[in-house]
């Protein structure tokens, strides 16, 4: 084993690893020392030079970390087989040192990419400060944020949670809080919920009861019971379902995701704001993916013009950190009480710092405008250039959310551009690429990842025999 002071990770922040994995260590950030923190890891790292990569990859084997994965997490993650250990900007890189152009964001959470430096100033500045308090006292930047997010949407408060699952799990309670406040004399107020075909809105029992897939339901049943599922988009059958004293919400992604990439249209959309209003009902939009620029729009039902009761949010919002929020109306609210729900960790003075520098950006309408204008970039040229391909039946999105529909699976694609160096996501029934990258990506980065995927359409055929 080396010296543990022998080598150094480069990158924009410099982390000396030691044998022991758990020793107090000076902390460079764009060449000025910090104070000493622990800096803990699993499994003892080896850096070596020979093993470095040209961008800064941590110097480890590949194979070596796969393997130690298998004996201590639990198996709950088919995952890529690629070791990311550093990045910066749409970049990402592998322990061996390899490069990656990231159109996956972590899922379309990095919406600042790797490394913002605004975003690592606005961390490192409070996690000097304070990091964790609980909710059981006030902090400055949970209400800065809150007031941000009030300013910026339709909503009157906000709901702090860590996930997309978990806020979408406080609007389930919401909702049925709700209808017990508004129905004070009813014995049995509404409890039941609408879906739609294609959805996901989180692993939780409540947010899974919400979610179309039964391969999602099926291992934890019973779950949530009053959940009725529709076709997304059929304004017909759902006008069957949402019914007075019986629906307490609607849950819909104006954009679904992980469904496929399938965007409502502004009828259906307005149809379900009505029919909510006749029915009692709650309208909560799930913009835990398609929502905080990812549209072009800060929120993607602002490109309908129609607004929900309930918003829910997560990923991009603390730019790589854990947050999720419930934004709602002061009708809503009035419905709550203190101690109806709550969270130990939500709204921490770290994270919403984070997520304040991250709004602050997305939030700028040059920014949102350059995402527009990246997004059909992005989508013009590829239906340009995939247009004469056989297995390619759909292009479809707004903004940096776009799906390519297949004929067949996937997988194979999806792989080979991995293996090319582009890392991208299904969706779908698996046949739909999903293509999420960073909203700071270049129109040149975007043509990399479109030569890319035109190099290795061609997987397609040898897996449709």
């Amino acid at each position: 084993m080396q010296n543990a002071m022998s080598s150094t990770f480069q990158a924009p922040l410099q982390v000396p690893l030691s044998q022991s994995g758990n020793l107090r260590r000076q902390i460079k950030f764009n060449g000025v020392k910090r104070r000493p923190m622990v800096v803990a890891a699993s499994v003892n790292v080896e850096v070596n030079d020979a093993a470095r990569g040209s961008a800064g990859g941590l110097g480890r084997n590949n194979k070596e970390v796969m393997e130690a994965e298998k004996k201590l997490l639990v198996g709950t993650y088919n995952r890529a087989p690629v070791v990311l250990a550093s990045g910066k900007g749409c970049k990402l890189y592998d322990a061996e040192g390899r490069e990656y152009l990231d159109l996956s964001s972590g899922i379309a959470v990095n919406a600042l990419g790797h490394g913002d430096a605004d975003w690592i100033k606005a961390v490192v500045d409070q996690a000097n400060v304070l990091t964790h308090v609980s909710n059981m006292y006030y902090s400055i930047p949970q209400i800065e944020l809150a007031k941000r997010l009030v300013a910026c949407s339709f909503a009157d408060r906000v709901f702090f949670s860590n996930t997309g699952t978990e806020a979408n799990e406080a609007a389930i309670k919401f909702a049925r809080k709700f209808q017990r406040h508004s129905n004070p004399d009813s014995k049995e107020p509404a409890t039941e919920f609408v879906s739609f075909t294609n959805s996901f809105h989180g692993r939780t029992m409540g947010a899974l009861a919400l979610t179309s897939k039964e391969h999602y339901r099926s291992p934890f049943e019973p779950v949530m019971p009053g959940v009725n599922f529709v076709e997304y988009g059929n304004i017909e059958a759902t006008r069957k379902l949402i019914q007075p004293g019986k629906t307490a919400a609607v849950f819909v992604e104006p954009i679904q995701g992980e469904g496929g990439i399938y965007s409502a249209t502004k009828e259906f959309l307005q149809f379900l704001r009505d029919a909510c209003d006749d029915a009692g009902a709650l309208l909560v939009f799930d913009e835990v993916q398609c929502g905080l620029g990812r549209t072009g729009y800060l929120w993607a039902h602002e490109h309908y013009g129609i607004f929900p009761d309930i918003m829910t949010l997560a990923k991009p919002l603390a730019g790589g950190l854990p947050i999720g929020a419930a934004l709602v109306t002061e009708k809503v609210a009035s419905a709550i009480n203190y101690g109806d729900h709550g969270s130990t960790f939500a709204g921490s003075p770290l994270v919403c710092n984070a997520a304040i520098a991250v709004l602050d950006k997305i939030s700028n309408p040059a920014f949102l405008a350059s995402v527009s204008k990246k997004g059909h970039y992005f989508k013009e040229t590829l239906k340009q250039k995939l247009a004469r391909n056989p297995h390619v039946k759909d292009v479809r999105g707004l903004g940096l959310i776009i799906g390519i529909e297949f004929d067949v699976s996937a997988t194979p694609l999806v792989d080979a551009c991995r293996d090319s160096g582009l890392l991208v996501l299904t969706a779908g029934k698996g046949n739909v690429v999903r293509l999420v990258p960073p909203l700071i990506i270049s129109e040149q980065e975007l043509d990399q990842a479109v030569e890319i995927l035109c190099k290795t359409l061609p997987v397609l055929d040898s897996n449709s025999n």
